[in-house]
């Protein structure tokens, strides 16, 4: 029976009666090198998947510890888990599920630096990343080592899907050559994302490498799929190879990683308005201080908690309401923990207003200094 020994013959005895999979397809399993970048909300079913498929050699890249706030999607994880290191954490259960495979740890982030060396030792490449430097980084480099490399994300309800395979067809840039200024598209983190959903996508992810691996299907290759889990919909739009791509493009610009920080310039803004402390800006309203505190966070956010007396107005609705405020007032202006705050300050100091400061670490840094009593939230 070739490379699979009699216990992995029992282990994946349904993949072996299925004709499209059988000994030949679970000996291409056995012999793949899958790299899962990220082990959170989508590498969590991701490699779990994986792992259970009996994929030979599953890698996986984070470098971040459990916090409270991941047990809700992070299906790797349980609470006892809190603090731990991802890595360590997830290396010890996926080799507990199946012992016959080889997991391999990289306790780094994805950079220019090692990124090339990293994927070299892989046949694929699957995108769990929940930022925009890591997914350029790991793109180029799959593009310029000629390798396919499993894209999704996720936002509130819903998601994306597509595999990325620039020796058949475009590349993750050919979709989107730059990636969208600073502060435009809004965290997880910033926006939520439903629990399952990540489940959903990562799944669908983990059966796009099993079908590359065994050669069976339709790869997403030149197809991404939108999913919209309130209205329970599934869209299939083609996607081109762009001759005009930077990277894998007729004439390419990118013929080395180059540094994510300046290729990806999708980090916080740069602080730009005047500040103030919590404890600065309690002692003013304590003392009367003709000052409106603007709080540009979501209802939803707001309706954790909130500080007595904020002018509420959501920072994508801002721009349109800019005439419910008065240029000649004071204004401090909060959010969670600061990135939206000083976008909201950069737009009203464009707008005409002259006396803008941003309340420093947000209303987290307010309930954790000022207020104990209020709610707190990741």
């Amino acid at each position: 029976m070739g490379s699979l020994s009699n216990e992995e013959l029992l282990r994946y005895s349904r993949h072996l009666v299925m004709p499209e999979v059988g000994v030949v397809g679970q000996e291409k399993l056995k012999a793949a090198r899958v790299l899962c970048i990220g082990a959170g909300g989508l590498g969590s079913p991701i490699s779990l998947y994986l792992a259970a498929a009996g994929v030979g050699r599953l890698g996986l890249v984070d470098f971040d510890t459990v916090d409270v706030s991941n047990i809700q999607r992070q299906i790797l994880y349980t609470t006892d888990d809190l603090g731990e290191s991802k890595l360590d954490v997830a290396t010890a259960r996926l080799r507990a599920l199946n012992p016959t495979i080889d997991v391999i740890p990289y306790a780094v982030k994805l950079n220019r630096d090692n990124a090339s060396d990293i994927i070299a030792d892989y046949d694929i490449v699957v995108d769990g990343t929940d930022n925009f430097p890591t997914r350029y980084v790991s793109n180029d480099a799959c593009v310029l080592a000629g390798k396919p490399i499993v894209y999704g994300s996720i936002f509130r309800f819903e998601g994306q899907i597509s595999v990325f395979d620039a020796t058949r067809g475009p590349c993750y840039r050919c979709l989107f050559p730059e990636p969208p200024p600073a502060g435009m598209v809004p965290s997880c983190a910033e926006g939520g994302v439903l629990g399952v959903l990540p489940g959903i996508i990562g799944t669908l992810q983990a059966l796009e490498v099993i079908k590359l691996i065994l050669g069976e299907g339709d790869a997403l290759i030149g197809r991404l799929v939108l999913f919209d889990a309130l209205r329970f919909s599934v869209d299939t739009v083609a996607i081109k190879k762009n001759p005009d791509c930077p990277v894998c493009g007729d004439n390419p610009e990118i013929t080395a990683l180059v540094d994510d920080a300046t290729s990806c310039s999708v980090a916080a803004p740069v602080a730009t308005a005047a500040s103030v402390s919590v404890g600065e800006f309690a002692v003013e309203r304590d003392g009367g201080a003709a000052v409106t505190l603007l709080d540009v966070r979501t209802a939803a956010e707001q309706s954790i908690a909130l500080i007595d007396g904020s002018l509420c107005i959501p920072i994508g609705e801002l721009a349109a309401r800019l005439a419910e405020l008065d240029p000649a007032q004071r204004y401090v202006i909060t959010c969670h923990r600061g990135p939206r705050a000083e976008r909201a300050a950069t737009l009203l100091s464009e707008a005409g207003f002259t006396d803008v400061r941003v309340l420093a670490g947000g209303i987290d840094a307010w309930a954790e200094r000022i207020d104990p009593t209020m709610a707190r939230y990741a």
